[in-house]
C-alpha cells in the first residue's frame, strides 16, 4: 500500500506542471494568454488600450522592447504590434520569451492569433530582429462583471536564454563545412 502512495505521489509530481500549464492556459489564471486560430466576428465600440513591456533575463546579451508603448483598440477588433530584438553578443544566441497580461483576469480574454513567443528565437551576433504578435480581446469581456471598468491592459514579455540542442549545433557545422568546402 505505502509503494502504491508514493508511486503515486511521484506520478502526480511529474503531471503537476503540465496540469498547471494547462489550467492557466483554459482559465486563463495567472495572466496566461488564450491562443486563438481566427479572430471575432464580432467587433465592440467598446476600447480598450493595451500597453506592451519587454524584459531580458540577465543572462541574455539582447535589449529587447516593444515598438510602440500602447495601442488603443476596440474589442474584438484584431491588432499587430511589434517587439525589437538586438542581439549584443558577439555569437549566435537563442533565447525563448515567456509572457503573461495584467491585469491577470484579463489573461482569459487576451487572445493571440500569431506570437514569436511560440518558437525559439535565434539571433547572429548583432543582428536586429522586428518580432510581430497579433492578438484581439475577446467580446465576452464585455459580460464580466469584474471587468467592466477595465481600460488597460499590459502584455507583458521576458526572454531568456536557451543552450542549442545537439542537433541545432550539428545543423550549423554541416552547414559551415558545406560553405567551408564550396568556398
Amino acid at each position: 500500500m505505502c509503494s502504491v502512495l508514493v508511486a503515486s505521489m511521484v506520478g502526480l509530481s511529474y503531471a503537476a506542471v503540465p496540469l498547471y500549464r494547462i489550467f492557466c492556459q483554459v482559465t486563463g489564471y495567472g495572466g496566461t494568454t488564450q491562443v486563438a486560430t481566427e479572430s471575432p466576428q464580432t467587433v465592440l465600440e467598446r476600447t480598450i488600450t493595451v500597453r506592451f513591456d519587454a524584459n531580458v533575463s540577465r543572462d541574455m546579451d539582447w535589449s529587447f522592447r516593444p515598438a510602440q508603448r500602447s495601442i488603443e483598440l476596440k474589442v474584438g477588433e484584431t491588432a499587430l504590434a511589434f517587439y525589437r530584438a538586438v542581439s549584443e553578443s558577439s555569437s549566435d544566441t537563442m533565447g525563448t520569451a515567456t509572457f503573461n497580461v495584467t491585469p491577470l483576469a484579463a489573461g482569459q480574454y487576451f487572445n493571440k492569433v500569431e506570437c514569436f513567443c511560440f518558437t525559439e528565437q535565434k539571433l547572429t551576433a548583432g543582428q536586429t530582429v522586428d518580432m510581430p504578435v497579433t492578438f484581439f480581446i475577446d467580446p465576452e469581456i464585455d459580460n464580466d462583471p469584474d471587468l467592466e471598468k477595465l481600460t488597460t491592459i499590459t502584455l507583458s514579455y521576458t526572454f531568456y536564454p536557451m543552450e542549442p540542442d545537439e542537433d541545432d549545433v550539428s545543423e550549423a557545422e554541416t552547414l559551415q563545412d558545406v560553405t567551408e568546402r564550396g568556398s
